[in-house]
């Protein structure tokens, strides 16, 4: 079984490698995103509660999205191992997700954390921007992204790093050169793909 929780600041592609270690490790990758939209469109009761808050423009509070997580967890797919991405964000979020696992005799293996120079993130995303007319991904923008998301994870970065699961990657370079990166440093930890069943 192998549980995973990956993380890296806007732009540092951390969705393309999400991606190809859900397929590699066969295991589904769990967002938080995704699992909102799921729930709006199969309009289930927590669905119909987020739906409400996120049409009023407001963030969906940790009780609710642990709910959702909870429920997700639960789905057959995820008995084999999971790679969340989104969650936890909080340090609630992480209680919540720790008290969670321990209940079923589990944890996090390892926590994938993409870094990239913050320059680099900006003038990518910036590039990105120009060539698909994105108008809204000002400079400013983009910095400010960067700035949400340090102030939100460093303290569960902190966090995982004092607990010895937390495996830092450099996330800059083609996209085939950080997988590689990626899939050694996980069998540098032990973690590897299932066995190819004959």
């Amino acid at each position: 079984m192998t549980r995973l929780l990956i993380v890296g600041p806007p732009g540092a592609g951390k969705g393309t490698q999400a991606a190809r270690i859900a397929e590699r490790y066969r295991i589904p990758t769990i967002s938080t995103g995704e699992i909102f939209r799921s729930n709006i469109a199969e309009g289930t009761e927590l669905g119909l509660q987020v739906k409400a808050i996120v049409d009023a423009g407001d963030y969906v509070p940790d009780t609710l999205t642990n709910a959702l997580v909870e429920d997700r967890l639960q789905k057959a797919d995820a008995d084999g191992g999971f790679l969340l991405d989104g969650y936890p964000r909080t340090p609630d979020q992480v209680r919540y997700l720790d008290e969670l696992l321990d209940s079923h005799g589990h944890s996090l293996d390892i926590v994938l954390r993409l870094v990239a120079d913050e320059e680099e993130i900006v003038q990518r995303l910036r590039k990105r921007a120009l060539e698909q007319g994105r108008v809204d991904d000002s400079e400013e923008a983009i910095r400010h992204r960067q700035e949400v998301y340090l102030r939100e994870t460093e303290p569960l970065i902190a966090a995982y790093r004092d607990r010895g699961v937390l495996l830092e990657v450099d996330g800059l370079g083609q996209i085939d050169e950080v997988t590689e990166r990626v899939f050694s440093a996980l069998e540098s930890r032990g973690i590897h793909p299932p066995a190819v069943s004959a």
